[in-house]
């Protein structure tokens, strides 16, 4: 055999077993007898795991490493150790503040994220999970919850209330404005206001209370243009790319309307986009703003959408940032709508980045629509149907939101909030193995109590939680599907 010492492999390193010690801990006078591989579940950087490192036993002989804090929630967050799951115990004895703040202490705060954020939202078998109630002012006016991580902002009485991801309230802003309709992340702690009362696009540091920027729409060659307000503010994710502008719909007081493009770093405006006059529906300041520019060819989508006695009455249109123009648009009612549909204009509408689809619902026959941003024509919408004959009355649309996560389309309506998500099922067409096809199915997500709690006019998802406010409600609804549910996925 030759030697490997000399030209051939060296030899393989010996690695040396790893030594489970037994740890002994005195917590606010009560004892614990762990190990230290348990301890050092929390991370390296933990302070478990340094105790654990340091004062590793083999014996009962060493005295216990006495640690003066709480021995209840010590109990829990080490079951949460040993188990990688609270005990279901401790979500009733202890609040999640109590919680986080130990688990800060011990440094193995990310342990109790993961064990206390909920599972993957299901709008099939959600249910209210909690409801967020601002200290002061607590009727929502505007949200943001666009983090993956569950945390929200709400804005409520010219205030900004930020809830962590475990949402524990994390600190409230008072802005100078009356009441804020536009809000939106463009860095961590930096949000992006507006009030239809008070011109400009406001910066506000949430952490701080601070304002920092100001952007105002002016023309030095009209001086009509003056005093907007913004109407809409839209904005990819903090950390989607930080190069990304910020859109921002103005209108001025005689209804002259743009779209300013602003660098998210120097807060100064890059470009004016698609400037109207603002006199009827089709030209009228946009509502909502979808920032496609990183996933949608470089596009921002703008909607608008009015009711009166005779219904209700819109457009949507595809901007390019670059050129100034649109590059789709279609107004309801008209813009090749089938005659069938004439009428039957849409009464909110909302876009799946992800999908590159938007969905609309119409206001007259509550019918929910989708189309592909990839194959957009002059009539490019789907309606979708229920087959369940249970399940097909939808009522009408009026007053009607629509939002779109993680492939589902949730759509409140006046008797309570339903979910579209599809499914698949085997087509009785082709040849050989089975063809599937995919199918929409419909169900709801509230209870005829919900319901009468009042009528949704704001919804948010993000971080697997759907938010929720009503009119004339205080607060804030956080929905969350249950690791309970007996609910099967339909997609």
């Amino acid at each position: 055999m030759a030697d490997s010492s000399e030209g051939g492999v060296p030899p393989a390193p010996v690695v040396q077993p790893t030594v489970n010690h037994r740890i002994k801990l005195n917590v606010g006078g009560k004892l614990f007898e762990t190990t230290s591989s348990t301890l050092q579940v929390g991370g390296h950087d933990s302070l478990l795991a340094a105790l654990s490192s340091r004062h590793a036993i083999e014996n009962d002989e060493r005295e216990p490493i006495f640690i003066d804090r709480d021995p209840e929630i010590f109990s829990t967050l080490l079951s949460l150790l040993r188990s990688g799951r609270l005990p279901s115990a401790a979500r009733r004895r202890f609040s999640k503040q109590d919680l986080a703040e130990e688990a800060l202490y011990y440094g193995i705060e990310g342990r109790l994220r993961s064990a206390l954020s909920p599972p993957p939202l299901m709008g099939i078998n959600a249910t209210l999970a909690s409801t967020i109630v601002p200290a002061a002012e607590a009727h929502p006016t505007a949200l943001y919850a666009g983090s993956d991580d569950g945390s929200i902002w709400i804005a409520h009485g010219g205030q900004i209330s930020a809830y962590d991801s475990n949402l524990i309230h994390s600190g409230t802003v008072r802005t100078h404005l009356e009441d804020i309709a536009s809000l939106r992340c463009i860095w961590p702690e930096i949000a992006a206001i507006g009030s239809l009362q008070t011109p400009g696009l406001h910066l506000y540091d949430v952490s701080s209370g601070r304002q920092v920027a100001l952007v105002n729409w002016s023309d030095p060659s009209d001086p009509r243009v003056y005093k907007a307000r913004v109407t809409a503010i839209g904005a990819t994710e903090p950390g989607y790319n930080g190069r990304r502008h910020i859109f921002a719909a103005f209108e001025c007081p005689h209804r002259e309307n743009c779209i300013l493009s602003v660098d998210r770093s120097t807060l100064q405006i890059v470009s004016e986009i698609g400037r109207l006059s603002g006199s009827g529906s089709k030209t009228s300041s946009p509502g909502k703003l979808v920032d496609l520019t990183e996933v949608g060819g470089g596009v921002v989508f703008a909607s608008a959408v009015s009711s009166g006695a005779f219904g209700y009455s819109g457009y949507m249109r595809l901007w390019d940032p670059r050129t100034g123009k649109a590059v789709w648009e279609t107004s309801e009612p008209g813009s090749g709508v089938r005659s069938d549909r004439f009428g039957d204009s849409f009464a909110d509408v909302d876009v799946d980045r992800k999908e590159m689809a938007i969905y609309k619902v119409c206001w007259k026959s509550g019918d929910l629509a989708v189309a592909d941003m990839r194959k957009l024509s002059e009539d490019p919408w789907l309606y979708l149907e229920e087959r369940s004959a249970a399940l097909r009355s939808a009522g009408g649309g009026t007053n009607s939101i629509v939002s779109c996560y993680n492939g589902q389309v949730f759509v409140s309506r006046e008797s309570g909030l339903e979910v579209w998500s599809r499914a698949e099922e085997e087509s009785e067409e082709g040849e050989g193995d089975a063809q599937r096809k995919k199918i929409w199915r419909r169900n709801f997500v509230d209870r005829e109590d919900d319901a009468k709690r009042g009528l949704i006019r704001g919804m948010e998802a993000g971080g697997d939680r759907l938010f929720v406010c009503r009119s004339g409600v205080e607060g804030v609804e956080v929905w969350e599907s249950s690791n309970f549910s007996g609910a099967i996925c339909l997609f």
